[in-house]
């Protein structure tokens, strides 16, 4: 069973294209909502989490503030069963 994935990014930040690039060669597919554009997408990602910083990338609703590569492929991991 394949996690449900949002990514929250905008276009100008690199971590946020390592977060998506790293994903995408997992071979996992998620939706992307640019913040930057995205005002409810915003204030969501906010409300959730608390913080302004992206990338986040929830994983089943599970939040990871930042590109922790660890921590997203544990998740990843316990997620996909």
């Amino acid at each position: 069973m394949k996690p449900r994935i949002v990514v929250f990014s905008t276009p100008t930040c690199s971590w946020c294209k390592k977060l998506k690039e790293y994903l995408k060669m997992q071979g996992y597919t998620y939706k992307d909502i640019d913040v930057s554009r995205d005002d409810a997408g915003l204030k969501d990602m906010i409300r959730k989490s608390g913080q302004q910083s992206v990338p986040q990338v929830w994983i089943n609703n599970y939040p990871v503030v930042g590109f922790d590569r660890d921590k997203i492929g544990r998740l990843l991991k316990e997620h996909s069963k």
